[in-house]
């Protein structure tokens, strides 16, 4: 392939190539090794384990983030004064915060114990990353939102007015449910890097995947071993977050179509 044909591919198209031929290069030395196979199996569970709390984590944190997100985005819309400026602060605020900040926040500020009737409880490190992940996917969200339901013709809202809506029952049954096929793609965009910033949680000592790899390589002590752990953390992101990044791009060009 000349190199102007290589300069009009896409750069994301690489991007699935790239990752392949590290996988690839990691299977040609696993099988050159063995001994170094037996040593990825043992671990692998204990990776998977890792990786399914990124996804618990991802996950929870989206649904809480687009609930309070929704809530905040129509907020902004509101006539008062004294509802839009405060939601609109938060919405700026925590838009613009560090996801990293956050979830160390959320670790101190909270307690690592709640009494509930006289009873202590846990209040583990991996909900409090639920919670700094959740904060600044709400105010993503809630911007989403709001831009979602102004991108909708003011005849909308006439039409349901003519049709004898009040405005809340106008903006639950006609206007939100177009809203949510145009904050489809942006919403997807967030949770994938909402997803990959779960990564960020094995900073306060949360079990995920990073975490997981970082105690492996620490047992096994073999330099080998600790850079294929982290191809495998980086292989177990690349598979979960770029099918969501194509079906995006996918559902952005049927919108415009």
């Amino acid at each position: 392939m000349s190199v102007a044909k290589l300069s009009s591919v896409p750069s994301s198209n690489w991007l699935p190539w790239l990752v392949g031929a590290l996988i690839a290069i990691a299977v040609i030395w696993l099988l050159a090794d063995l001994s170094l196979l037996h040593v990825l199996i043992e671990w692998l569970p204990y990776l998977g384990s890792g990786f399914l709390m990124n996804i618990l984590i991802s996950l929870l944190a989206m649904t809480a983030g687009t609930l309070i997100g929704v809530l905040l985005g129509i907020l902004e819309l509101a006539p008062l004064k004294i509802i839009r400026y405060p939601v609109g602060l938060y919405v700026q605020i925590f838009r613009n915060a560090p996801h990293l900040v956050l979830i160390f926040a959320t670790t101190y500020i909270f307690p690592f114990e709640i009494v509930v009737f006289g009873h202590y409880l846990p209040f583990p490190d991996w909900v409090k990353a639920v919670i700094g992940l959740a904060i600044p996917a709400s105010a993503y969200v809630a911007e989403i939102t709001r831009g979602a339901i102004q991108s909708i013709p003011t005849t909308q809202w006439e039409a349901a007015k003519g049709l004898g809506f009040s405005r809340s029952q106008a903006l639950r049954w006609i206007i939100l449910p177009q809203c949510a096929r145009r904050s489809l793609p942006p919403w997807m965009n967030l949770f994938a890097s909402i997803t990959m910033g779960t990564a960020l949680a094995s900073l306060v000592g949360v079990h995920e995947l990073l975490h997981a790899a970082t105690d492996a390589s620490t047992a096994v002590r073999r330099l080998d071993f600790t850079v294929l752990a982290y191809i495998v953390v980086m292989a177990a992101f690349f598979a979960l977050c770029y099918p969501i990044s194509s079906l995006t791009r996918r559902l952005e060009r049927r919108l415009k179509a």
